[in-house]
């Protein structure tokens, strides 16, 4: 098969930003390749097609292009662990026009951008210092407060999108959100693989600012009857101790529990809306008696 009976990397950019959107608007490299690809109909013949020289998968290879290009205009950014997430500024573009406008004024960008451009360092540390104040009580003391505040004003299907998107960062494959009627009080479902084995591990959302009690606990065990056996409860409040002998009960499916400690130290983690800066601290001391062996010599 030829190059030319691909559709060319430009034409891909808007299927991928839809693609992403369909897929709660995150997703690895290759969750959205298959997803562009059965939403443009692609045939098996044109998913198998090479380039000549290097070997490379064509159609891979400018799905990946449409992804960078996406970058680019701020539509979409990119983890270190491989997940692409949609933007404030990728959500608001709704057609191929919006797109070919924003390309456009990439392109121009980066060839201005080939011109020397001044630089006023001391400027930038002064915003930086001034950054480094405005955000130090949340750095320093009550982030999680502050964190777990923001989570509880999120919609619910917010909060069941950014947990889908916490579970890809840790390494979670085909993340889907559920949250829909009939799903049985799940929230969602991703596959986990540990060595050679992987299995389906489900999800359950609680935005909560008090404890959850084991009747949830059970009521979750129980919407996984008959679809998994292993399952994944996260809050933002805490767990009652009753809630917990019954996660790890002898004879049940287990189900992990994730608080809203647990959440913010995951959140931190993965860099997930958590800002870490590393500051360097001078504790100074006088030692007064290095002093006095000059008053005795």
């Amino acid at each position: 098969m030829s190059q030319s009976e691909l559709p060319r990397a430009i034409d891909f950019i808007f299927p991928t930003l839809e693609a992403l959107k369909e897929l709660g608007g995150s997703a690895r490299r290759g969750e959205v390749i298959s997803a562009v690809a059965e939403r443009e109909g692609l045939t098996d013949e044109q998913l198998e097609a090479r380039y000549e020289a290097s070997g490379d998968l064509i159609a891979d290879d400018r799905i990946s292009w449409a992804l960078s290009d996406l970058k680019k205009m701020g539509a979409v950014d990119n983890s270190r662990r491989g997940v692409w997430a949609i933007t404030e500024a990728g959500q608001r573009i709704e057609s191929q026009s919006e797109i070919d406008t924003q390309l456009r004024a990439v392109r121009a960008g980066l060839a201005a951008r080939t011109a020397p451009r001044r630089h006023n360092e001391h400027a930038d540390a002064d915003d930086n210092h001034e950054l480094d104040l405005a955000e130090a009580s949340d750095l320093d003391t009550g982030w999680q407060a502050t964190l777990l505040q923001r989570l509880l004003d999120m919609s619910p299907a917010g909060f069941e999108r950014l947990i889908q998107r916490l579970l890809r960062e840790a390494g979670f494959r085909e993340v889907e959100v559920l949250g829909r009627s009939g799903d049985g009080g799940l929230d969602g479902v991703g596959v986990y693989r540990l060595s050679l084995v992987s299995f389906p591990i489900y999800f359950q959302c609680k935005r909560y600012s008090g404890s959850v009690p084991p009747s949830a606990v059970r009521d979750f065990r129980g919407a996984m009857a008959g679809r998994g056996e292993k399952g994944l409860l996260v809050t933002t409040g805490t767990f009652t101790r009753s809630a917990r002998d019954e996660a790890s009960r002898d004879g049940a499916s287990p189900v992990q529990l994730i608080n809203g400690e647990d959440l913010c130290d995951l959140l931190k983690e993965h860099e997930l809306g958590v800002v870490t800066r590393i500051r360097q601290i001078e504790d100074v001391t006088v030692d007064a008696e290095w002093f006095a062996r000059f008053e005795s010599v």
